[in-house]
């Protein structure tokens, strides 16, 4: 197996409401999909957002679940000043702020937001990150 990944397919409840989120709250471009289904871009990645109960059905397990999913999101962000405006951005568009703009021991800034169906999401700035212009994100030991 290769070491990469090709898309990320979030279970969603209502389509609609999330398509908004991302759209017009967050600026995100559709790059396809249809009543279903619907794809955005991010750099190298697809992310994908699927209802809900039909994403459970295609991977074979129950609907409903509680708690930690043992899994969060990183939007990497340029600039540290980026974190708190991309939070505002989020909470603007409907999201809920777990973790407000601060300094991280790793020597970085962050912050939590979950999105309508509860995905959480880290805003993050990585002094040891490189960002390109195409949206690859290099770590240091790689550039």
């Amino acid at each position: 197996m290769e070491q990469r990944l090709g898309v990320i397919t979030l279970g969603v409840r209502d389509l609609a409401r999330s398509r908004a989120f991302y759209e017009d709250g967050l600026g995100w471009r559709r790059s396809g999909g249809d009543d279903d289904i619907v794809f955005y871009q991010a750099g190298g990645l697809v992310v994908a957002l699927y209802g809900w109960p039909n994403l459970a059905e295609d991977a074979g397990v129950a609907e409903e679940g509680t708690g930690f999913r043992g899994v969060t999101l990183a939007y990497m962000t340029r600039r540290r000043e980026e974190v708190a405006e991309v939070l505002g951005k989020a909470e603007a568009a409907g999201a809920h702020v777990l973790v407000p703009a601060r300094e991280t021991f790793w020597g970085g800034h962050d912050g939590y937001f979950a999105d309508p169906d509860g995905h959480l999401w880290e805003v993050a700035w990585n002094p040891g990150l490189t960002i390109t212009e195409r949206g690859e994100h290099l770590l240091q030991d790689s550039v």
